[in-house]
């Protein structure tokens, strides 16, 4: 990963499969802070507090949990790092993405963050991807 996180020099990411690249930065600014990411012309947010809390959320699975990305309109599939984005029991009461349309896609951009900042493994397959605390 290069970049610093800031505005002006976002970190470089890419998805777990490697396949599509991204950036993503703070905005501690912002109401509430959030982790502005941008995916070709889309831009996502979601909230600052979702690294330290799923990196959290992480450590209490003790094991590989699986990343069921998938976009705000379809449902996501039961145990995965994307339905923990969103579920009701999460320390935030519910989603993490903050922009409505475009608040999924949680178990897709976030884990390879997690993975930069060293907070987390991820694997690097095609398709099925796993994250686990470290």
């Amino acid at each position: 990963m290069t970049g610093t996180g800031s505005a002006d020099d976002p970190w470089q990411l890419s998805t777990a499969p490697g396949t599509s690249a991204y950036t993503m930065h703070r905005d501690e600014d912002a109401d509430p802070p959030a982790l502005v990411c941008q995916v070709g012309s889309t831009t996502l947010k979601y909230r600052l507090s979702a690294v330290d809390d799923l990196a959290a959320w992480l450590r209490e699975q003790a094991d590989w949990v699986d990343l069921g990305a998938a976009d705000e309109q379809k449902p996501a599939q039961p145990g995965t790092v994307e339905a923990w984005g969103r579920d009701e029991a999460n320390p935030v009461g519910g989603w993490y993405g903050l922009r409505k349309g475009y608040r999924g896609r949680f178990g897709m951009y976030l884990p390879p963050l997690l993975e930069a900042l060293g907070l987390a493994e991820l694997t690097h397959d095609k398709r099925n991807n796993r994250i686990r605390a470290i």
